[in-house]
């Protein structure tokens, strides 16, 4: 396993398009322990594999305190949202320190491949549901703060850019 280099805000890399997994092989399963590693070390809850320059669509996500309840979504599809929505405070490993309130819906249901390449469907609310709209949004190549006014998005990727300029990150 290793720690693979994240993606930082504004990269325009992670404005790709993920293609869907052909085939759930040995290759694919070390990806997936690959990004569990560095979502647990950077640390995170969830990773998608556009932010560690793979466009490919895998999601790893885990909410456990624990850090013990890995579940892991290949070419994952919302088959149902909720037209309720709410408002939770973001944040996200490609863009670092900076949090943000962005509203969706909350409750999805999605379909997806496992490690296993079977298909699964599960129905998820709170947390876990923004979590995977927040995932699958990297997949598509959106970026959570491009749902806050142009304005914030210009001043966070101005301080990301003086950030990575300095070394910081």
């Amino acid at each position: 396993m290793a720690v693979l280099p994240i993606l930082n805000y504004p990269d325009p890399r992670l404005h790709t398009v993920a293609k869907p997994v052909i085939e759930v092989n040995d290759k694919v399963r070390a990806l997936v322990k690959d990004m569990a590693q560095t979502m647990y070390e950077a640390p995170g809850i969830g990773l998608a594999a556009t932010q560690v320059n793979v466009h490919q669509q895998i999601i790893v996500i885990d909410l456990s305190d624990e850090r013990n309840q890995l579940q892991v979504f290949i070419n994952p599809e919302l088959i149902w949202t909720s037209e309720e929505t709410k408002v939770w405070q973001e944040g996200c490993l490609s863009v670092p320190d900076f949090y943000d309130e962005v509203s969706r819906p909350s409750e999805v249901k999605v379909k997806a491949l496992g490690l296993d390449g079977k298909p699964f469907e599960i129905h998820a609310d709170g947390l876990m549901a923004v979590c995977i709209q927040h995932e699958m949004d990297h997949l598509k190549g959106k970026v959570f703060v491009e749902y806050l006014s142009s304005l914030k998005r210009m001043r966070i990727a101005g301080k990301l850019k003086k950030r990575i300029k300095a070394g910081v990150i």
